[in-house]
């Protein structure tokens, strides 16, 4: 059986990935921006009422991965806040200006861990060189990465994706994310033999404004949560 990932953007939709039977749960803000570092508030809500894994995506705002010293600060104390909040793991990467893993700063975010789970997010769809990437975080001592196999979904990057899996021999889990959907999910394990998923699962709710003028400023849409019937339906395609 393989292992569902879902990535939740709220305590709600934490919630409710564990209500559909996902294995573990990467918590963040800001989903359809590619997630940042969710809030304390969020984080210990979630650690609370969680029974399966918790993962932290860390992540100090949108765009690139290439951080100030400044940014890697924030980054470490907030590895250090998930660690005394009883988190599971984190979800973290840098690279350089050249396109490739910032071994230096992941070095401090795997000591900063401290023993906590490590993923290496999708900042690895965007170096260079992947199978040299793959033998950088595996020398870093993570134990999964996330990749798409470059492509926009992980359907487009299944062959890349199968190489990564071959070429990883066990050594670390290569994870595939992006696109994925309960009527692809299936082909896509068999296509690239990896053992662990990762999907949002997500839908846009109602808005629960009953009385409201016309949304001309943009902020009356329902919030985008994790859906239980769709994670249902992914682990199930994964039993």
């Amino acid at each position: 059986m393989a292992l569902l990932e879902i990535a939740a953007n709220s305590v709600a939709s934490a919630f409710a990935a564990q209500e559909g039977g996902a294995g573990r749960v990467e918590l963040c803000a800001c989903l359809e921006e590619g997630g940042v570092t969710p809030s304390h508030g969020t984080i210990a809500l979630a650690r609370e009422g969680l029974d399966i894994p918790l993962y932290v995506l860390i992540r100090p705002r949108a765009g690139d991965f290439v951080y100030e010293n400044a940014e890697v600060e924030a980054m470490l104390d907030d590895i250090a806040h998930c660690r005394v909040l009883g988190c599971d793991g984190v979800v973290v990467g840098a690279l350089t200006s050249e396109g490739e893993v910032d071994a230096d700063v992941c070095a401090l975010f795997v000591r900063a861990a401290d023993g906590m789970g490590l993923t290496f997010h999708r900042a690895f769809d965007l170096v260079e060189d992947r199978p040299a990437a793959l033998e950088t975080v595996i020398d870093l001592g993570f134990e999964r990465v996330l990749t798409s196999g470059g492509m926009q979904s992980a359907v487009a990057g299944a062959s890349s994706i199968a190489r990564l899996v071959a070429q990883a021999g066990g050594r670390i889990v290569v994870m595939p994310g992006a696109g994925i959907e309960p009527g692809n999910v299936l082909a896509l394990r068999e296509a690239t033999r990896a053992r662990e998923f990762h999907a949002s699962a997500k839908k846009r709710l109602p808005s629960a404004m009953r009385r409201a003028r016309g949304d001309a400023l943009g902020m009356g849409a329902g919030e985008i949560r994790t859906d239980v019937d769709t994670v249902r339906a992914l682990a199930a395609a994964l039993a």
